[in-house]
């Protein structure tokens, strides 16, 4: 009898399924994508409706031959990616894929919100057809991506600098970026002084600030110098203090709504200190199953959604739990629900949730890593917060009077903690003594204090995925790719966690904004976004929407070639002179800073660095084309015996002998990736360049060891075969064996 076979996209998944399924059910991974547009050409074919050219990656040619077969055997073919528009375009290509003339392919398409053996076997009973409104709102939005990209990022080559990208959300996060900044940069710091009060009443103690002068409410920068707060001190010299007005009122905190994709991220950097892309991972292995005792099983719903949706069944789950760990008291009347304020949400997916309300993350604890159980703690206290009867808070104001002045002292007291006893931000007691009106109270002492107005920070991984997702801009699973994408391209740098623009973004950013306006502008990029989930929901045409926005933005890229001069764009001149030729000296910016450069290049070459304060200096080992220092190594060139430096240059960092131009031997620098090799036991796995500068992985001890690999080993060995498992992309692995399955 033949099989039926379940397809998913990732090989940890379709482990975690195999445990759930009989011998009736075969389970295969297409390991993400099996096919996309080419790397080295557009790939749409934009006279014929934006006709997109798919292509099987070389490295998965054999896999689709496997899964051909595979299908052909089958009896059922379940195709059971992920429930949103990128696992419906995958089950999609893998139907094109998989289906020809001489197959006719007998197939469902199944989804589920969490792995479990239940919610298996319930997907199973539950089948549906393949969603083509999902599909098309996901080839639309990589074919707007790759007409941008594909064509914006070539005139940035040719007009600011080679490497450069541009992208339709991307260059948006970078706008944000830089926009910040130069907010921090006009920043105009205020001085301005708080006068605290310390008053006893009673024998208890307690804190007070200055709230009003003359019946008038200060505002922050109401009191700008010392010598106003001093005037104020000796107006109070031998005052008398009492207490002018007590107000009590009792407050309900409600509990925090369960997570979103957005949310946990945010969360997650605040909390745990987790970029988007590390929640993201780890989230993923959660979701994917982790192998508890002798049972493998997802732990929590998938985690790229923006509803705010949970199942009933998790609900009456959690109330459960709640009644018998915490009491009645602690029980809502009925189950609460959010209602998702994103107008893309999809209400039928749910909210980020364990999938079984009694794993609690003490009953966990040995069986994951310290970032898992800290993330998997996390959502699992906000999912059972999110049923408890609000936190009932009793707060207290008293107003002490001297003479004109009003000083406010606050409290509060929980007198019951509902949410915040399992989730929530640690709310401490803060009890005022028992007073009466006019009642006196006894000075200790006045403290006045001198502050500064600091600017809006810098945006992190929290604050940024936040403005995107207040602006409209992006998806659920677009936030982390951008953040690492915008990284990786050189336009900004993570310093203390806060994104710190370079300087190329400034050109870049102020290219676009003059010359690409719709490119970078909010609300346009919001505007897209919409449409994009219109066509999700079948209520708009996907080739429409390309034809609109290609049109006009290929007609004024054509015309920007002709206007914008590079000169004009990353040339800034200056009154420096070049001390070896007597051209004028140009201040110029590349990806990796700003440098100034003789004017008199290619005859002259010239350069040197300038500090973030604009200030020149000479490089004590020559200049370099884009002016970045090198960094002094204790090796030495085993040509001439002078010290290596590490250089900077087109595709990475080097070795080069700093005895250059008299000697120039240079070699690749080896990043090592910490994995011992495994054939000959004691070398390191090191990244390595061929000559084509493609990146390849191989045994630091070469040429006694030629072990090697094209894909990054992750450390870890195959259950089945014992070889190295490498990166397969998308946060996943695959065993480095051709031969393993």
């Amino acid at each position: 009898m033949s099989k039926n076979l379940v397809i998913v996209e990732s090989p940890t998944k379709a482990k975690t399924i195999t445990k759930f399924l009989d011998k009736n059910y075969k389970i295969m991974s297409s390991y993400g994508h099996l096919r996309d547009l080419p790397e080295r050409d557009l790939g749409v074919n934009i006279k014929k409706n934006f006709e997109p050219k798919y292509v099987v990656a070389a490295d998965k040619k054999q896999l689709v031959n496997d899964l051909k077969k595979a299908a052909a055997k089958s009896a059922m073919v379940y195709f059971a990616t992920d429930e949103d528009r990128e696992g419906e375009a995958i089950s999609w290509h893998l139907l094109t894929l998989l289906t020809d003339n001489k197959t006719k392919l007998q197939y469902k398409r199944i989804v589920f919100h969490e792995i479990t053996k239940n919610a298996i076997l319930a997907a199973l009973k539950n089948p549906r057809d393949l969603n083509q409104n999902l599909v098309n709102a996901q080839q639309a939005r990589r074919i707007l991506d790759r007409l941008v990209g594909y064509k914006l990022s070539p005139f940035l080559w040719k007009k600011v600098a080679k490497g450069l990208s541009a992208g339709r959300v991307q260059s948006v996060a970078v706008r944000l970026i830089v926009e910040r900044e130069r907010e921090i940069k006009k920043f105009k710091s205020e001085e301005y002084w708080a006068l605290k009060a310390i008053f006893n009443s009673q024998g208890q103690e307690f804190k007070s600030t200055l709230y009003k002068i003359d019946d008038k409410k200060l505002d922050k920068l109401a009191i700008k110098t010392k010598k106003e707060i001093e005037q104020i001190i000796n107006q109070l010299n031998g005052a008398e203090y009492r207490v002018a007005a007590i107000t009590k009122k009792q407050t309900l905190k409600n509990p925090y709504a369960p997570f979103t994709t957005s949310s946990l991220q945010q969360e997650a950097h605040n909390k745990l200190g987790f970029s988007a892309k590390q929640t993201m991972y780890i989230a993923q292995a959660l979701y994917e199953g982790v192998k508890i005792g002798q049972e493998q099983t997802g732990l929590i719903t998938y985690m790229r959604t923006d509803s705010l949706n949970l199942a009933e069944s998790f609900i009456e789950a959690a109330r459960h739990w709640i009644k018998n760990e915490l009491g009645d008291k602690y029980l809502p009347l009925s189950g609460l629900k959010y209602k998702t304020k994103t107008k893309s949400a999809q209400e039928a997916h749910e909210a980020i949730r364990p999938t079984e309300v009694n794993r609690s993350p003490h009953k966990l604890r040995d069986y994951l890593d310290d970032k898992q159980f800290k993330l998997y703690d996390l959502i699992w206290s906000r999912a059972l917060a999110c049923q408890i009867k609000p936190a009932i808070i009793d707060n207290t104001s008293l107003d002490i009077q001297a003479k004109n002045y009003i000083f406010r002292a606050t409290g509060s007291v929980i007198k019951f903690d509902g949410p915040l006893r399992v989730y929530g931000k640690n709310i401490k007691d803060n009890i005022l003594p028992e007073l009466k009106k006019d009642e006196p109270v006894d000075l200790i002492k006045l403290e006045p204090k001198q502050s500064f107005t600091e600017p809006l920070p810098r945006y992190n991984d929290a604050s940024l995925v936040k403005k995107l997702e207040e602006l409209g801009i992006g998806r659920p699973s677009t936030y982390a790719p951008i953040i690492s994408t915008i990284q990786q391209r050189n336009y900004i740098k993570r310093e203390q966690g806060k994104f710190v623009p370079q300087d190329i973004s400034f050109v870049v950013t102020d290219l676009l904004t003059e010359h690409f306006p719709k490119i970078v502008d909010y609300q346009f990029t919001a505007d897209m976004e919409d449409e994009l989930d219109q066509i999700a929901q079948g209520k708009k045409e996907w080739v429409p929407l390309l034809k609109e926005f290609y049109d006009p933005f290929n007609n004024n890229l054509e015309k920007k070639y002709m206007e914008i001069n590079k000169k004009d764009l990353i040339n800034e001149k200056t009154d420096e002179r070049c001390e070896k030729c007597g051209q004028s000296m140009v201040i110029k910016t590349s990806r990796y800073g700003k440098f100034l450069a003789c004017t008199g290049f290619p005859n002259c070459r010239n350069t040197k660095q300038i500090n973030e304060d604009g200030v020149k200096k000479e490089s004590p080992y020559g200049g370099s084309p884009e002016g970045r220092e090198p960094e002094m190594t204790d090796l030495k060139c085993e040509k001439c015996g002078a010290k290596m430096l590490i250089r900077q240059g087109k595709f990475g960092k080097f070795y080069a002998c700093s005895a250059f131009p008299k000697c120039r031997n240079t070699k690749a620098l080896d990043q090592d990736t910490g994995v011992v090799c495994p054939q000959c036991g004691h070398g390191k796995i090191v990244a390595k360049k061929t000559k084509s500068r493609k990146t390849f992985y191989a045994c630091d001890q070469y040429p006694n060891c030629k072990f090697a690999l094209w894909s990054r080993p992750t450390g870890e060995k195959c259950e089945k075969c014992g070889s190295l498992m490498v990166n397969a992309g998308k946060g996943e692995a695959k065993c480095s064996n051709k031969e393993c399955k």
